[in-house]
């Protein structure tokens, strides 16, 4: 397969969701690409090692922060194959589900794209690709969420295209739009590069001749699909429902994990912010639990409960805040939490052994977060009564 010589004007590439599946294997084609530096940005390590060429930068797309691009100002190819989504009847799917999706899937795709876009817009080459979906192209029951957040995805790139190809530069968004790829955690496997190599590489060939849309397969499978959709729209929609219906990729569960801490969070500090910031990034819906008092602790609070409930309520990366039960393990059976968070301060009591006990053969994980030095409650405790004395 032939590509387009690049070396003498472009080394630098921003891959976000690079970190497995067909993100991981566009990676390691821009490395036969002969690129001095790829930037991976996603929420987990990549799944392979390619080198010292790579520079991963952790960041949760649910929590996204524009300010997070600003390091990859300087670079001239852009990929976006970031995305989630699951088969299932509407009715099974959750509130926050719906949020995050269109979060990730379509909002994020629109703000990164309009931090580069003086890039895009401009005569100097820039290279773009965005993980688009047959599913955004046509009516797609039992994926409805998935193909609402696609198909904004779709019509966006078309649009846009069309505004470049009016303001004159020769740049373009291509949509890759697949049905399913083989050999990703999207399919319901683990991320097998030989599966998806060929595909990686046709999408970075398809990107270096800046087109604009990219269906694979599309003359052994989806021209036709495209064309039914197009004769018969509701007959297509009832057999995509029967034929999604009988598969066996549909899932009943909630695509999120769900990640709990509890706390006191008297006198709010930087300490407790850090604390409830890693949680976020361990989980996709972070629940906190507000202890009524610090009787346990055999201290006072200086904070009612329910001012110390608004202030975590507020703060962004916290999702839902409740009243604390009297153990961990009383919230579980209400929340069904994938993750316990604590401080590594409590490994090895006798409270985090029983704990360890009673989820040793679940699917829930206790993170114990090391200790850092910062402003604590104790210290502003210490400092409060001290005043309090002098008087």
């Amino acid at each position: 397969m032939i590509f387009v010589d690049i070396q003498l004007y472009m080394k630098t590439a921003l891959v976000v969701g690079g970190s497995n599946g067909i993100g991981a294997a566009i990676v390691e084609q821009l490395l036969h690409q002969n690129y001095t530096q790829i930037f991976v940005l996603d929420k987990s390590k990549p799944a392979v090692d390619f080198g010292s060429k790579i520079v991963f930068v952790k960041h949760n797309l649910l929590q996204f922060d524009i300010s997070v691009l600003e390091q990859f100002a300087d670079i001239d190819t852009l990929i976006i194959t970031a995305g989630f989504g699951r088969i299932a009847t509407f009715d099974s799917i959750v509130d926050i589900e719906i949020a995050n999706s269109f979060r990730v899937n379509a909002e994020t795709v629109c703000r990164i794209i309009k931090f580069f876009y003086a890039k895009i817009q401009s005569t100097g080459n820039f290279y773009c690709a965005v993980m688009g979906s047959i599913a955004g192209l046509v009516a797609s029951p039992m994926f409805a969420l998935y193909g609402a957040t696609k198909s904004a995805v779709c019509s966006f790139i078309e649009s846009i295209n069309i505004e470049l190809e009016k303001h004159g530069t020769s740049n373009r968004i291509l949509n890759v739009s697949p049905g399913s790829i083989a050999g990703t955690r999207f399919n319901g496997g683990e991320t097998d590069l030989v599966q998806i190599r060929e595909l990686a590489q046709e999408i970075v060939q398809k990107m270096f001749q800046k087109q604009s849309l990219f269906i694979p397969q599309f003359d052994e499978i989806y021209g036709r699909v495209l064309n039914n959709y197009k004769e018969n729209p509701h007959e297509f929609a009832l057999q995509s429902f029967d034929y999604k219906n009988n598969s066996d990729r549909k899932n009943t569960k909630p695509q999120l994990k769900i990640g709990y801490l509890s706390g006191t969070f008297d006198l709010f500090h930087i300490g407790h912010l850090n604390l409830l910031r890693r949680a976020k990034e361990h989980c996709d819906y972070l629940v906190v639990g507000i202890n009524q008092n610090a009787s346990h602790k055999g201290k006072q609070t200086f904070i009612s409960w329910e001012e110390r409930f608004e202030i975590v309520k507020n703060i962004r990366c916290v999702d839902k805040v409740i009243l604390a039960p009297k153990e961990d393990t009383d919230a579980h059976a209400e929340i069904q939490y994938d993750f316990l968070f604590v401080g590594s301060d409590y490994q090895g009591s006798e409270r985090f052994n029983r704990y360890e006990e009673f989820f040793k053969n679940t699917d829930v994980k206790i993170v114990y977060f090391p200790y850092t030095q910062t402003t604590s409650s104790t210290q502003l405790r210490s400092v409060i009564d001290a005043k309090i004395f002098d008087k």
